[in-house]
C-alpha cells in the first residue's frame, strides 16, 4: 500500500555499552507500553498512556541492544543504573504514515501506539525515537520504569483470548511468532477465518526464503469475534461493529484498509504466543494495509488475497518498500538520503545494499520505486512488491528477508 514503511537490511550496532545477556536483566515476562503519539506536520509529541505486565516473552533473547533496520523509529531500553544499553527495537507507525498528508499541515491528532518489550528485573530508562524521512530525530521521550510499580497492570493471567496453532517451529525458544487476528468474523464464521488463514500460511510458505526457513516460524490463530460480519467502507457509508472497528479509506485512500484501535488489538492477544500480527478481515472489498513491526490487514474474499497477504507480510515482518509508482506526489525519498529499506535505493548510499547481487549478474539498478517514478532504484523489473501478478519476491528481496529470518533465529 502507499506509504507502508519498510527496512534497511544492515544490522545497526547503536550504543556505546550494550547488553545481551537475556536473564542478567529480564525476566520471562513482557512489559506492554502503551503510548499516545499526537501533533501535526510542525511538531509532534509523545506521551506515555499505559503500563502492563503480560506472561512470558516472545521475542528476542539474543542480539538484544542491536536492530536488524533503523525504521522510522526506535525504543531503546537501558539499564538505569548503568545506562547500559539492554534491549533495543525499531518500528514504524501510522502516525508517522499520516504526517505526509494534508490533513496533517492543518489539524492536530493523536494515534494509538502499543510496544512490547522484555520485562525488566531491575528499574529501566526507556526511551522512545521518532525520525523523518531524512532520518532526523522529530521526536523523543524518556521515562523510567520501576518493574515493581504497583500500577502496572497484570493482563493475559485470566480469560485469555482462545487460539489454534496453524504451524509449530522446530524450536520455538529461537522461531518468529506471528498471530493471525480474526476480524469481522461472527462466531458462526470461524470455520472459514480457520481456513482463510490455513489459505494464508500455504501461499507464504509458497513463497522463498519463507519456504525453505518455515521451521522458524510458530503460527497461531487467534479465534477473536465480532458482532456483525465484514468492516467498514467509509466510502460506501458502510459501519460495522467489529473486534477492532478496523476501516478502509484510510487518510482517504479507498483501499488502504487500517485499524486505529491498537490497544484492542493488543488486549486480545494478551497471554498468546505472538510478537507478529497479520489481521484477516472478513470482506470482499479489494485492500490492505502492512505496517512495519505493527500488523498487517488482508481482505480474505477480495480479490488477489494471497498474493496480497504476502505483499503486506513483506512489509510488516520485512519492513519491504513498494517498489512501484503513486504519481509522484508527497514524496518520501530524497536525493539527499538513502532509504533504509533493503530494495530501494537514491544510490545516495548503496552500501551493503544489494551490490554482491549485481556483481553476480541476479539484479540490477531499474529506476522507479517507492512511489516515484524518478530518483528511487530498485533491485529488478517486477516483484511481489511491485506487482500481486508477479509470482515471486526479486533476489534482492528474498536476501533482504533471509537476513531478517536469521538475525532473529541464530
Amino acid at each position: 500500500m502507499k506509504r507502508a514503511i519498510a527496512f534497511i537490511c544492515l544490522i545497526i550496532l547503536c550504543g556505546s555499552a550494550e547488553a545481551s545477556n537475556f536473564e542478567d536483566y529480564f525476566e520471562d515476562r513482557t512489559l506492554r507500553i502503551d503510548y499516545t503519539f499526537a501533533g501535526d506536520s510542525t511538531r509532534q509529541d509523545i506521551y506515555i498512556d499505559e503500563l502492563c505486565a503480560i506472561p512470558h516473552w516472545y521475542g528476542k533473547t539474543k542480539r538484544l541492544a542491536e536492530v536488524p533496520l533503523k525504521g522510522n523509529g526506535q525504543i531503546i531500553v537501558r539499564d538505569q543504573q548503568s545506562q547500559t544499553v539492554i534491549y533495543r527495537h525499531s518500528f514504524s507507525t501510522l502516525f508517522q504514515e499520516w504526517l505526509a498528508t494534508d490533513e496533517a499541515k492543518h489539524t492536530r491528532r493523536s494515534f494509538e501506539n502499543v510496544f512490547l518489550v522484555p520485562y525488566p528485573k531491575q528499574p529501566v530508562t526507556i526511551t522512545v525515537e521518532l525520525y523523518d524521512y531524512h532520518n532526523r530525530v522529530v521526536a523523543t521521550m524518556t521515562h523510567t520504569v520501576d518493574p515493581r510499580d504497583i500500577l502496572i497492570r497484570h493482563i493475559g493471567e485470566h480469560n485469555v483470548t482462545p487460539y489454534s496453532t496453524l504451524h509449530a517451529a522446530t524450536d520455538t525458544t529461537r522461531s518468529i511468532r506471528i498471530a493471525f487476528v480474526a476480524e469481522g468474523y461472527q462466531a458462526s464464521e470461524l470455520s472459514v477465518y480457520i481456513d482463510d488463514c490455513r489459505k494464508a500460511v500455504r501461499t507464504l510458505f509458497s513463497h522463498q526464503p519463507f519456504k525453505s526457513l518455515q521451521d522458524r516460524f510458530n503460527i497461531i490463530a487467534l479465534l477473536s469475534t465480532s458482532e456483525e460480519s465484514g468492516v467498514s467502507v467509509p466510502s460506501q457509508d458502510i459501519w460495522k461493529r467489529t473486534a477492532l472497528n478496523s476501516q478502509f479509506d484510510t487518510f482517504y485512500t479507498e483501499r488502504y484498509l487500517t485499524t486505529l484501535h491498537l490497544k484492542r488489538l493488543h488486549d486480545l492477544l494478551a497471554g498468546t504466543p505472538y510478537e507478529h500480527i497479520i489481521i484477516i478481515t472478513n470482506t470482499t472489498t479489494y485492500g490492505g494495509g502492512g505496517i512495519y513491526n505493527s500488523y498487517n490487514l488482508a481482505s480474505a474474499h477480495g480479490p488477489m488475497y494471497e498474493p496480497v497477504v504476502v505483499h503486506e507480510f513483506g512489509h510488516s515482518f520485512g519492513g519491504l518498500g513498494d517498489e512501484y509508482p503513486y504519481g509522484d506526489s508527497d514524496p518520501m525519498y530524497f536525493a539527499d538520503t538513502e532509504p533504509w529499506e533493503p530494495n530501494l535505493t537514491t544510490q545516495h548510499d548503496f552500501t551493503d545494499k544489494w551490490e554482491n547481487l549485481i556483481k553476480e549478474g541476479k539484479a540490477g539498478l531499474v529506476e522507479g520505486g517507492g512511489y516515484l517514478s524518478e530518483g528511487v532504484w530498485r533491485g529488478q523489473e517486477d516483484c511481489r512488491m511491485r506487482t500481486n501478478e508477479y509470482p515471486d519476491f526479486c533476489p534482492v528481496c528474498q536476501q533482504a528477508l533471509t537476513r531478517l529470518i536469521k538475525f532473529y533465529t541464530e
